[in-house]
């Protein structure tokens, strides 16, 4: 074998890029913003950054395309009906580029986004080696072809072309081995599978998509349950087009530390306070207004989700966190980091008002809704809720909650619910920085709380 793959996969984003190499000579794969790794990997074998293959200006996150051109010198290819603001080589489909013995050969496969393209790679004896399917085809899903409807192009005009791609695609060998751009979780695709490869024969065979139907029946079908796109996923493939500010630059001024006079004069102009710090701290005590976005989960996803990439923000981190939180903002283009809260947390009450978040367990739960019963507020998605929910549990999906808190009384208790915690705690957050008063947060989540359910009535059946 001459050639070497690994495929380099972030989780927050549940995104993943490439390394590909031949005879010391390095394509990379739809890379994310930073490009250490990428470089650090190349220098270890000895081999050089020849190109940087998009296979479509991502929506969901800052591609690291511009750094890794501008640190190595390599060549940004993309398909056809790629226009961008910076120096791309255009590949028109079928088209080739050699990498050391490899031939890499452009499939333009359009309907997730007009430019979109698959990378067909080969040795020079003609064996295909694998192909890069990017966005257009996931284990077990396809890109959806709405994300820029209205926008840049029509979801009409790209499932036309979407049709006709996935002919293209399955019309190449079953044994041939398929690395996609995302896993379960993006939202690019609706029913992602946990595999992190796939084959086009295990496509062909499982996938909903690849399934045979008529042009009717398959835009109904690939339009049913998507989720609306987060706000900046438009965003996010304009800056992708046009170019970016270099990463460390952004770094270094996210960083910085911010006196409580300088937080507190943020927060008046209209800039968020993200704490990013895990629930367990942050329920135990807060600078009153923030809102909790973890960086356990998926952090950099829920921000996006939640608010614009122009919006200013302050950061609080936990020590030594401070460059990741900021690194995983930039990734899907928020460059507008003020800083961060620059005093450690034992000195917060001398220069802010602090609150606090009861974690309450499920079996507090159980047995408070017995005597003194709260507004429940479940903020997993509708189609979690309509699979099992609590009696009388408000539905207020998390991604929706800002315009929904317009419709809670404000002086209700209210107990927070998600499926295992994290999004419950953000939603608490949310809460308390709009005026709400008297609200805690359910530990693990509805999961938790049909468990404890069930024991409870185990040990009523069946008592010792």
């Amino acid at each position: 074998m001459n050639h070497y793959i690994e495929q380099i996969y972030t989780n927050c984003l549940a995104q993943a890029s490439y390394y590909l190499e031949s005879e010391g000579e390095v394509a990379i794969i739809d890379p994310i913003r930073e490009p250490d790794y990428y470089l650090r990997k190349a220098a270890e074998r000895g081999a050089t950054i020849k190109y940087v293959l998009e296979t479509h200006f991502h929506a969901d996150f800052v591609s690291g395309h511009q750094e890794l051109a501008s640190a190595t010198g390599a060549t940004i290819v993309y398909g056809p009906e790629a226009v961008s603001q910076y120096p791309i080589l255009n590949l028109a489909d079928d088209e080739s580029i050699t990498l050391g013995k490899l031939t890499i050969k452009a499939l333009h496969t359009p309907g997730h986004t007009p430019e979109s393209t698959c990378f067909l790679v080969s040795e020079q004896a003609g064996k295909y080696v694998a192909l890069f399917s990017g966005d257009t085809l996931f284990v077990g899903d396809v890109g959806r072809p709405d994300l820029l409807d209205g926008v840049i192009v029509s979801k009409e005009d790209q499932l036309k072309r979407l049709y006709t791609s996935l002919e293209k695609i399955k019309a190449l060998p079953d044994d041939l081995v398929v690395y996609p751009a995302h896993g379960p979780g993006s939202m690019c695709g609706k029913t992602i599978g946990t595999e992190k490869q796939t084959t086009i024969g295990q496509e062909k065979a499982n996938n909903y998509a690849l399934q045979p139907m008529d042009f009717e029946t398959f835009c109904k079908t690939i339009l049913e349950d998507q989720l609306p796109a987060p706000r900046y996923f438009v965003q996010n493939a304009l800056i992708n087009r046009k170019g970016y500010e270099p990463l460390d630059q952004v770094v270094e001024r996210g960083t910085q530390a911010l006196s409580a006079d300088s937080v507190k004069q943020a927060i008046a102009s209209g800039a968020v306070l993200l704490d990013c710090r895990t629930a367990e701290a942050f329920s135990a005590g807060f600078i009153k207004g923030a809102i909790n976005v973890g960086l356990s989960g998926q952090f950099a996803i829920w921000v996006g989700t939640l608010w614009d990439v122009t919006q200013p923000l302050v950061v609080v981190a936990a020590e030594g966190q401070a460059k990741e939180a900021i690194t995983r903002l930039a990734r899907v283009g928020f460059d507008s980091v003020l800083g961060v809260v620059g005093m450690p947390q034992s000195e917060w009450s001398q220069h802010f008002e602090l609150d606090h978040i009861p974690n309450i367990s499920p079996e507090a739960f159980i047995t408070q809704a017995q005597g003194h019963p709260h507004q429940v507020l479940d903020v997993r998605r509708v189609a979690e809720y309509n699979k099992g929910h609590l009696p009388d549990a408000i539905i207020s999906p998390l991604r929706d909650l800002r315009q929904g808190l317009l419709s809670l009384d404000k002086t209700q208790p209210w107990q927070v619910h998600c499926a295992g915690g994290y999004r419950s705690m953000i939603a608490a957050s949310m809460l308390k920085a709009n005026g709400f008063e008297d609200v805690s947060n359910i530990i693990g989540g509805y999961g938790a709380i049909v468990a404890a359910t069930k024991s409870a009535a185990e040990s009523v059946e069946n008592p010792a």
